[in-house]
């Protein structure tokens, strides 16, 4: 498949694991020049190390937590400076904790908003000047299903994750005259580390077993499995 990316510059936000790691594994593949960061610095180096062996692409790495501002604006501004631009955005981020309302404050949930809501935000704004200048770009929004559909036990996440779509769809309509789209993409369950993380945080909260977890889960899902 030709994506026509080719020497295109890509931020993912978040990708030493999980859905953002497979998608700049993918980009990569395609021939875009893969801008990568997360907080764990040995993970971050290793998912880098790995692109760049099977690809043989421009590979960089930075240690960044996407709800720090400071660091987020480092970031592009070094990307800019290396790679002349950024043309596409993976705005990601991991979850909020799981749980009910009882189970947490009005900080939780500022938490969650800064997260999930207000770090695609900032994302988009540090990037959005260098797409219009150039009339052209790509944003893609990682949300989940939950901002469509409410999951029982991920009301932080549902409420954070809802905002993105209405910022998303906004956006999108203000930037389209510039060449730029911007689309969230929404995913189901899929056999990630935040997967396995929700599944141990169930069993602890003696609602189940691991096993439980996930038989909950595939009964709510037509082909009865997760993503892989």
């Amino acid at each position: 498949m030709d994506l026509g990316i080719k020497n295109k510059v890509a931020l993912v936000a978040a990708s030493s694991r999980g859905l953002g790691k497979a998608i700049a594994f993918q980009l990569s593949r395609e021939g875009a020049k893969v801008v990568i960061c997360a907080r764990n610095k040995e993970r971050l180096g290793k998912t880098r190390d790995k692109i760049a062996a099977e690809t043989g692409g421009v590979v960089r790495a930075f240690v960044a937590d996407v709800k720090d501002k400071k660091q987020v604006s480092k970031m592009v501004e070094q990307t800019v400076k290396e790679l002349g631009t950024i043309e596409i955005l993976v705005s990601n981020a991991g979850g909020p904790p799981s749980g009910t309302a009882d189970d947490f404050t009005l900080n939780d949930y500022q938490d969650a908003l800064e997260l999930n809501l207000l770090s695609t935000i900032n994302l988009c704004y540090e990037v959005i000047r260098f797409m219009k200048k150039q009339k052209w770009g790509r944003i893609i929004n990682m949300v989940s299903v939950a901002a469509k559909q409410p999951i029982d036990s991920l009301i932080l996440s549902n409420t954070a994750r809802a905002g993105v779509l209405g910022f998303s769809k906004s956006l999108s309509n203000q930037v389209a005259s510039y060449g730029i789209t911007v689309n969230s993409i929404c995913p189901g369950y899929t056999k990630t580390e935040r997967v396995e993380e929700l599944a141990k945080s169930f069993e602890e909260s003696a609602k189940g077993t691991v096993k439980d977890f996930y038989k909950n889960i595939q009964k709510n899902i037509p082909t009865g499995r997760l993503g892989a």
